[in-house]
């Protein structure tokens, strides 16, 4: 069966071949130095089973039908390993909370092999196989809870149209696996369970970073020059210019994406500089969540409740620090800093330019006017009055009419969690923005219908909000697979009305308001 499935990947190792190894073999953990990775084995399941599986993502690597072959379990659970790969563990560092944390690497993550199929590379990689060099105190693996949020998560983020990682397999390994979620002092024992990441690299600022940090000088620039070759080769051959350019558009792939979040209500979480990826993807859900009541303060990561480092307000400024951080890592190549630092300036003028832009399509408003930027922080405040929520309220928003013919306060009320609050004062101030909103409507060329069916695709209908996602592990914990299977099908369309689904269309229940899992995250979840 093994060698069936070989016949249809189309391996094309380039990480583990072209770059340094570190020359200690085995898991056991250590400080690695002068290499970029480690060799590693994964862990065998006890029984594993296949719960799902992504039918894209089977076909884009090249599979065809074999997630229905006992290979592909074997393979994707880590029972074994293809033939003639050499699956390993990453070395990078990283900033966690605007701290350098040292060397941190792939604690839980295992590459087994990068493929290529029509003209596109992909790195396969394991997450929760089992134990690395870099895994320090933990065990290396993964439970079913926050595999599910990461399964999902990354095919609904591909779907809305924000780069992303994506997501192979799920896959439970028969194993229980120890986990305090809260770090409350209160562990328990869960399912354990193992998904298949993609993605063309899974190289982080970290990567950099951690060379930089031990001044090896030398392996920075072979990894650097690596990426330059296999990820950014339009850029030319590697020089100071080269690294440079490299830069600024590691700098605008960081923005759109982060600009993208944004424009859905996505908040990360844990935005260390170990967790942003060279490629400008969506990379590590851990503690992530989705806006429900509209609130730039919100995080939903227990751990940064206090600093709220990581809320939803502070993304875009967060990866310009990021970027900050992989400037000083790429230093040592170019030798002067004025050209970094206007390449972060830039990033500074620019993300504003872009945050406006993009609020500007939420609101349907394409022609130029210099109010804008007043009426879109003048509804940022308004929203943040009372408990509105972000995405029922952006899509709502599309039915106004711009000749006057409609009420715009009674068109977005069921956003509000509490429309009892919406009187006085604060009805006077949305009614005074409605106001202003159909006034600026009116320099708008478009006509209704096609405003509407405009912020009909920048608005979803659809997120994964954590409910939704607790709702899917809570069955699927109990053996049951179809609310994960809804999910999965629902957020493949999150711009569609899908009448049939109408229910997943709805505010946040009141049992899921302080229910661990819905409101509170922690880095375990």
């Amino acid at each position: 069966m093994e060698q069936i499935l070989t016949l249809k990947l189309n391996i094309k190792d380039t990480f583990n071949m072209e770059l340094p190894a570190d020359p200690e073999l085995g898991n056991a953990r250590r400080q690695v130095r002068h290499a970029c990775f480690s060799y590693v084995v994964p862990k065998k399941p006890s029984n594993p089973s296949l719960i799902h599986y992504s039918p894209e993502m089977v076909e884009a690597i090249g599979l065809g039908q074999s997630f229905e072959s006992q290979g592909f379990l074997e393979i994707f659970s880590g029972t074994k390993v293809l033939p003639n790969t050499n699956p390993y563990a990453m070395c990078y560092g990283g900033h966690q909370f605007g701290h350098w944390a040292g060397q941190l690497g792939d604690g839980r993550a295992i590459n087994l092999a990068e493929v290529e199929h029509k003209g596109k590379n992909w790195m396969l990689q394991l997450k929760g196989a089992g134990e690395t060099p870099y895994s320090r105190t933990a065990d290396g693996l993964a439970v079913l809870r926050s595999s599910i949020r990461e399964y999902l998560c990354s095919e609904a983020m591909f779907h809305l149209g924000i780069p992303t990682t994506r997501a192979l397999s799920l896959v439970l390994t028969g194993d229980r696996v120890l986990r305090d979620v809260m770090y409350d002092g209160n562990p328990a024992y869960e399912k354990g369970a193992i998904v298949c990441r993609v993605a063309p690299s899974f190289i982080r600022f970290g990567n950099f970073e951690i060379l930089a940090a031990q001044k090896d000088v030398k392996t920075l620039k072979t990894l650097v020059d690596f990426t330059i070759r296999h990820h950014y080769s339009h850029l030319g051959t590697p020089s100071k210019g080269v690294y440079l350019r490299l830069f600024k558009e590691i700098a605008i792939r960081s923005m759109t994406m982060v600009i993208h979040w944004q424009r859905v209500g996505f908040v990360h979480g844990v935005m260390n500089t170990d967790n942003m990826s060279i490629l400008g993807l969506t990379i590590d859900y851990g503690p992530y969540g989705w806006l429900e009541g509209y609130d730039h303060g919100w995080t939903p990561n227990t751990t940064d409740s206090t600093n709220k480092r990581y809320r939803y307000g502070a993304q875009p400024q967060i990866v310009l620090w990021n970027l900050l951080q992989l400037a000083n890592a790429l230093y040592p190549l170019i030798g002067e800093a004025s050209h970094l630092q206007d390449i972060l300036k830039e990033y500074q003028e620019e993300v504003e330019m872009a945050y406006l832009n993009m609020m500007k399509s939420k609101l349907g408003l394409t022609e130029i006017d210099l109010g804008d930027k007043i009426l879109v922080e003048e509804l940022e405040k308004v929203l943040q009055r009372s408990e509105t929520d972000m995405t029922i309220f952006f899509r709502q928003l599309a039915k106004i009419k711009r000749n006057g013919g409609s009420d715009g306060l009674k068109l977005v009320e069921e956003a509000f969690y509490m429309p009892d609050e919406i009187k006085g004062e604060l009805k006077t101030q949305w009614q005074v923005w409605f106001s202003k909103y159909m006034d600026r409507l009116q320099k708008e060329k478009k006509n209704d219908a096609d405003r509407s069916k405009h912020m009909n695709l920048v608005n979803p209908k659809y997120v994964l909000r954590n409910y939704m996602a607790q709702l899917a592990i809570d069955a699927a914990d109990e053996g049951d697979y179809s609310v994960l299977n809804e999910l999965f099908d629902l957020l493949k369309r999150p711009y569609e009305e899908q009448p049939e689904q109408h229910k997943w269309y709805a505010k946040r229940p009141e049992w899921a308001r302080h229910k661990v899992g819905c409101s509170r995250l922690s880095c375990s979840s």
